[in-house]
């Protein structure tokens, strides 16, 4: 399975940013898809996740009613829109594929496959 991120950037706080996540593979259509991220000097962190169907997402309470995750099953891709961004936002971001399970876990150690990240920097 292949990762891959992008959308991240350098925003003033409060403004927004969208970030994507393409996963390919034999069997994308099962795998749970999740957000992570990670600043300087700290372990990943859950950010979001939404079920292989869709149909379920759930957030950590920092980023719940400012941030969506979303996939587009036909494009093989995991949308995530940071809107009201704040100065500590700032990490890369990490998307991160599960084979085991239908959505995904909090847990970093749970994920077989991660891309390389894009980094998110939020200024005042």
């Amino acid at each position: 399975v292949n990762v891959v991120e992008s959308g991240g950037g350098l925003v003033q706080a409060g403004h927004s940013l969208r970030l994507s996540c393409a996963a390919s593979g034999p069997t994308y259509r099962t795998y749970a898809l999740t957000w992570f991220r990670q600043a300087p000097g700290k372990e990943h962190e859950f950010v979001a996740a939404i079920s292989a169907s869709g149909a379920t997402t759930y957030y950590t309470d920092s980023v719940k009613g400012r941030f969506t995750i979303s996939r587009d099953v036909a494009k093989n891709t995991v949308y995530l829109q940071l809107n009201s961004l704040k100065l500590e936002d700032t990490a890369v971001y990490y998307c991160a594929a599960d084979e085991a399970r239908s959505l995904g876990t909090t847990d970093w150690s749970d994920y077989d496959y991660w891309g390389q990240g894009t980094q998110v920097t939020v200024s005042s």
